[in-house]
């Protein structure tokens, strides 16, 4: 179990300490509005009402404890950029802030942020990705053109095991796990694994080779 601090109840401030909280994680969330966290009070481990650009409101919540502090405001950049600041100046472990623009990551990064992610961007990438390649469930992007997806099998695979099907050999990918409608998810599945129709394959590709490998199935 980690500790975090979410600033920021935003749609994405929102449902980041949602999933935090469902991880079993310790969640102190703070705004300036409470309306926007009437719903989480129940469940975060902390909530706190205040202005997070105010540097009394930030020592007092003892930035220094957390694993690290997401600041997910996207409506006012200078606050952004202060909040950043200030966490990192009072000892804050890993300080990842939201960004829209390359030009806001730029200053984040200048200023105290570890890590800044753009959630609208990278939905945006992984929508384009899915609808891109016919019968892909979903993606994840990784570095130097390759990615994971989740498949379905071609239909020369059905019934055979993956060392029958010579998947690695002829198209070029790796199997990382095998997920069903039901029960439990098979992670890392051997070679002797008889691939089932109806099953989702998590496999990792290069996105050339996949995109030309899905093009065989209807």
């Amino acid at each position: 179990m980690k500790s975090f601090l979410v600033i920021g109840m935003g749609r994405f401030g929102h449902h980041l300490a949602a999933n935090l909280l469902e991880h079993g994680n310790e969640v102190l969330i703070i705004d300036s509005d409470e309306k926007k966290m009437e719903d989480l009070v129940p469940f975060a481990t902390s909530a706190k009402i205040g202005d997070c650009t105010n540097p009394e409101v930030l020592r007092s919540l003892g930035v220094a404890n957390f694993d690290a502090a997401f600041v997910c405001i996207g409506t006012n950049f200078q606050s952004s950029l202060e909040i950043t600041s200030q966490l990192k100046e009072m000892g804050a472990k890993r300080v990842v802030s939201k960004a829209t623009r390359d030009i806001q990551a730029k200053f984040l990064l200048r200023n105290g942020a570890d890590e800044v992610i753009y959630p609208e961007r990278d939905l945006a990438e992984n929508l384009a990705a899915r609808y891109s390649v016919n019968n892909v469930f979903d993606y994840i992007e990784l570095d130097q053109g390759y990615a994971i997806y989740e498949i379905p099998p071609l239909p020369e695979w059905v019934d055979r095991s993956i060392r029958e099907s010579d998947i690695a050999a002829k198209y070029h990918i790796s199997i990382l796990g095998i997920r069903r409608s039901e029960g439990p998810s098979n992670i890392m599945p051997s070679a002797d694994y008889v691939i089932q129709a109806g099953e989702h394959l998590m496999v990792l590709a290069e996105n050339k080779n996949l995109e030309n490998m899905m093009k065989r199935i209807k």
